[in-house]
C-alpha cells in the first residue's frame, strides 16, 4: 500500500474515534495524533485493530485500534462475554476470574472488564489488588469458572498492556476455543455493542483466603523438608522487580520453612513505571543488579527475581570463586528437573507413569536426563498452554512432575496451568538447601549435571523490530530462513531441518522428508548438525522480535577443571555461529 494511500485510510479510522461513543481524554489524544505532522505515530496507532490472538491482547498503551484502552479491552471482554454465553448456556451461572498485576492502567483494565462481564450476566470474581498470574490460573479451578482473565503484558516494556484469556481447566485457550472467540471478538464492530454498564451485585472480591489456599498447595510439593529444616536461615535475597510477586513470594517461602528472607527495598516498591529497571525482565542481567548488590552487602547465599506478573523467574548463585553468577532460563530448568526426577527416584517416588515437560526451543540436556531415568519427556511449543495440554490429556492416567521452558518458566504442580514463579521459587530455595545439606553449592550441583551428562551452552538472542515496518522485517527473514537454510553452523554440516509450519522435517543425510506430529503449526524453523548443534528461529508471539536460540555442545568432561576449557570451545563456536547469521 503506498504511504499516501495508507494515511488516508488510518486518517478516517482515527477521525472515526472523535465521534461522541469515546470519552473526552480518547478524543483528546486522538486529534493530538492527527495534528501531528510526523504521521508514523499514526499510522502505528490505527494501521490494524489490536488482535485478540491466541493468547489474547497485547500493546502499547494509548488512544487507538492497535493500542490497549478501555475499548480494546470492552471489545475483547464483550466478545468472551458472547462466546461463554453460547458455549455454556446450559449454566444456570457462567463465573468468571479476574486478576492484574501492577502496571499503569491494569486496575482499570480489570474493572472494565468485570463491569463488561457482570453486565452481560457473568458472575464474576475479581482480586481486590494485584496478584500473580499463576493464582489467577489457580483460582479459575478453585471456583469452578469457566473462563479466567488476567491484566498483564508480563516482563514487556512499561508502554505496554495485556489481556491473557483462560479456560476452565486453568490454562490459555487453545482450539477451538481460540479461533471461535476470536471470530466473536471481531464480530463487536462498534462501541455501541460492548455493555460498560456492569453488574455490582455480579462482582465479587477475593484476597487473602485464595493466597492461603495456593500457598497450602505450594508446601505439597516440598520432597526434601527435613534439607529446609537443617538449613532455613539461609540467606536469600527475593526481588519482586516492583511486581505482583511481592504479595506471595515472601509468605511462600517462609510456609515452607525459610526464615531469612531479604528484601530489596527499592524493588519492593509497586509501580508499573518500574523506576529501577530499563525493562523488568528477569532474563535481563541489569534487572537483577540491585538485587545481586544486595547479596554481596548481606552475604546472602541465593539471589531470585520475577516479573511483574510472577510467571517468570530469574536466579542468582555464588560460583565457586563466591562470586555472583545468573543461571540462564535452560540452567535452572534444568536444575529444577534434575531435582524432581532425581529425590523422586531417591526416595522411591517413581511408578514409572511419570512425565515431565520441555519446550521444542529448551535445551536437549534435560532429555538426556529423563530418558536415563526411564522418565518420559514431552516436546511441546513455546507457551504454557501448550504444556497445559500434554497435562490436561494425560490428566488420571500419567503424573506430570515438573516442566518449563528456556524463557524462565516453569511449573513444578499440575494445580496450575500456566507457569509459576511462585512455586519455583520455592523450588529453587530448596534446591539450594538440599545441595547444602549435602556440602555442595547450587553452582557445584549444576556442575555436576554436567560432568554426568555432558556439558551443554545455550544461547538466547532477540532482534526487535518495531511498529509495521518491523512487522514486515521480521516476516521477510522468516521467508529468507525458510527458502535458503544453512548448509553449515559453526563449520558442521546442517544434517536435519524441521519446519514446523509445514509440520515437515528433512532429513539430509538419508535424503527423506518426515512428517512432524505436533497439535497445530507454528512459525519456526529448527537445524540441528553432525555434532549436535540445534539453532532454532521463531518471531515472538507477543513482542516484535525475532528470536534465535542456539545450543551447543561443549562434549564430555570429566571434572570440574575440564568444565572451563568446555564452555570455552561452547562459546567459541556460539559466537561463530552468531556471526554466521549477522546477529
Amino acid at each position: 500500500m503506498e504511504e499516501g494511500t495508507l494515511i488516508a485510510r488510518v486518517t478516517e479510522k482515527a477521525q472515526s474515534w472523535l465521534g461522541d461513543s469515546y470519552d473526552a481524554e480518547t478524543r483528546a489524544e486522538v486529534q493530538r495524533v492527527l495534528d501531528n505532522e510526523d504521521k508514523r505515530e499514526l499510522i502505528d496507532a490505527f494501521y490494524k485493530d489490536l488482535e485478540f490472538g491466541t493468547g489474547g491482547l497485547r500493546g502499547i498503551m494509548g488512544a487507538g485500534s492497535n493500542r490497549m484502552n478501555r475499548y480494546t479491552v470492552g471489545s475483547a471482554s464483550q466478545g468472551l462475554a458472547n462466546y461463554l454465553r453460547s458455549e455454556f448456556a446450559d449454566l444456570e451461572q457462567i463465573k468468571v476470574v479476574i486478576g492484574h498485576d501492577c502496571r499503569n492502567n491494569s486496575r482499570e483494565f480489570a474493572e472494565i472488564t468485570a463491569d463488561v462481564f457482570s453486565a452481560n450476566n457473568i458472575k464474576v470474581y475479581l482480586f481486590e489488588d494485584l496478584r500473580p498470574t499463576p493464582l489467577v490460573s489457580y483460582a479459575i479451578r478453585k471456583l469452578g469458572c469457566q473462563s479466567g482473565i488476567m491484566i498483564t503484558a508480563s516482563h514487556n516494556p512499561k508502554e505496554y498492556n495485556g489481556y491473557k484469556a483462560y479456560w476452565s481447566d486453568g490454562a490459555q485457550v487453545l482450539a477451538p476455543h481460540d479461533r471461535n472467540i476470536i471470530a466473536e471478538v471481531n464480530r463487536v464492530k462498534s462501541v455501541s455493542d460492548i455493555r460498560f454498564d456492569g453488574n455490582d451485585k455480579l462482582i465479587e472480591i477475593v484476597g487473602k483466603d485464595m493466597d492461603k489456599a495456593f500457598i497450602e498447595e505450594i508446601k505439597k510439593l516440598v520432597l526434601t523438608p527435613e534439607a529446609i529444616a537443617r538449613h532455613n536461615d539461609i540467606k536469600i535475597v527475593y526481588t519482586p522487580i516492583h511486581g505482583t510477586g511481592i504479595t506471595l513470594i515472601p509468605d511462600a517461602l517462609k510456609a515452607i520453612g525459610f526464615t531469612n528472607v531479604i528484601g530489596v527495598p527499592e524493588q519492593d516498591v509497586i509501580s508499573g513505571d518500574f523506576p529501577t529497571v530499563i525493562s523488568p525482565n528477569p532474563e535481563d542481567p541489569a534487572a537483577m543488579d540491585l538485587a545481586i548488590k544486595r547479596a554481596i552487602e548481606t552475604d546472602a547465599d541465593l539471589v531470585l527475581a520475577t516479573d511483574p506478573d510472577t510467571d517468570r523467574l530469574g536466579a542468582a548463585v555464588r560460583d565457586n570463586e563466591g562470586n555472583f553468577i545468573l543461571l540462564n532460563g535452560n540452567q535452572i530448568m534444568l536444575l529444577c528437573l534434575y531435582y524432581l526426577m532425581t529425590r523422586r527416584e531417591e526416595l522411591g517416588l517413581l511408578t514409572g507413569k511419570e512425565f515431565t515437560v520441555k519446550t521444542i526451543v529448551t535445551t536437549e540436556l534435560v532429555k538426556e536426563i529423563a530418558d536415563q531415568k526411564g522418565i518420559e519427556m514431552y516436546d511441546s511449543y513455546t507457551g504454557f498452554k501448550w504444556i497445559a495440554d500434554i497435562i490436561r490429556k494425560n490428566e488420571g492416567v500419567k503424573k506430570y512432575i515438573g516442566g518449563g521452558e528456556e524463557s524462565y518458566g516453569f511449573l513444578a504442580g499440575d494445580y496450575v496451568r500456566d507457569k509459576d514463579a511462585v512455586s519455583a521459587c520455592t523450588l529453587v530455595a530448596e534446591i539450594a538447601a538440599f545441595a547444602k545439606d549435602n556440602s555442595k553449592s547450587v553452582y557445584q550441583l549444576l556442575e555436576d549435571i554436567y560432568l554426568k551428562y555432558g556439558y551443554s551452552k545455550e544461547e538466547g538472542v532477540s532482534l526487535v523490530r518495531e511498529g509495521k515496518e518491523g512487522a514486515d522485517e521480521i516476516e521477510a527473514m522468516m521467508k529468507n530462513y525458510r527458502t535458503n537454510p544453512p548448509m553449515s553452523l559453526g563449520g558442521s554440516p546442517v544434517t536435519y531441518i524441521k519446519d514446523f509450519v509445514k509440520l515437515e522435517a528433512t532429513d539430509r543425510v538419508r535424503k527423506e522428508q518426515v512428517a512432524l506430529e505436533m497439535p497445530t503449526t507454528s512459525n519456526v524453523l529448527q537445524y540441528f548438525t553432525e555434532d549436535g548443534t540445534k539453532l532454532s528461529i521463531r518471531p515472538s508471539g507477543t513482542e516484535p522480535k525475532i528470536k534465535f536460540y542456539i545450543e551447543v555442545k561443549g562434549g564430555q568432561v570429566k571434572t570440574r577443571e575440564e568444565l572451563e576449557q568446555a564452555e570455552k570451545i561452547a562459546s567459541d563456536k556460539v559466537s561463530k555461529i552468531r556471526e554466521e547469521l549477522g546477529i
